[in-house]
């Protein structure tokens, strides 16, 4: 049902009627605020990169082929944005992420509501470490949940150069998460 009312809601953004974009928004918001979040460290500037985005896909639709996902092409817009504001900030600007923990326990104790707040504290400072182009392939490849393929056909790059960059931002992060996998 909801692969359908994707379609749905794209055939309506195709033919001009705005309102076909509400079911996107509703959809993909939280995950196109937090991707760019975790690119540029700013929530300000994560939801004016999401808004930003979803007036994009307003207004290039028509440029997308309805009968591949739309996932891939929209956080492509997403974080495509996200990098060049990350690349423009000034490098080495300090992390102030707040970042709520998720779980799966229900009601989980203060003791491991901290724990998850710390490591996601931590998985957060490592990747503002990395540049922010390796920030974007990680983003695209465990928040999103794109394979290699799709990041590759959204940027139109070879797949060997997408497994490339990300093989290498792992080989930064490692370094960087080493400290938390000993504890």
């Amino acid at each position: 049902m909801d692969v359908d009312d994707e379609l749905s809601a794209i055939a309506r953004l195709q033919r001009g009627d705005v309102g076909g974009l509400e079911f996107l928004v509703r959809k993909y918001h939280p995950r196109a605020v937090r991707s760019a979040y975790l690119v540029v460290h700013d929530y300000a500037l994560a939801l004016d990169i999401a808004q930003t985005a979803f007036i994009r896909v307003f207004e290039r639709i028509r440029q997308f082929d309805a009968g591949r996902p739309f996932a891939p092409w929209f956080f492509k817009i997403v974080l495509r944005d996200a990098r060049k504001v990350a690349e423009r900030r000034a490098r080495g600007a300090p992390l102030e992420a707040t970042v709520q923990p998720s779980t799966a326990d229900p009601d989980p104790s203060p003791e491991d509501l901290w724990e998850q707040h710390e490591l996601a504290q931590a998985v957060v400072a490592a990747l503002a470490a990395l540049p922010p182009a390796e920030r974007v392939a990680i983003v695209q490849r465990y928040y999103v949940g794109l394979s290699e393929a799709e990041i590759a056909a959204a940027s139109r790059t070879p797949i060997g150069t997408i497994k490339w960059r990300l093989h290498v931002a792992r080989q930064h992060l490692r370094p960087l998460l080493q400290p938390i996998s000993t504890e």
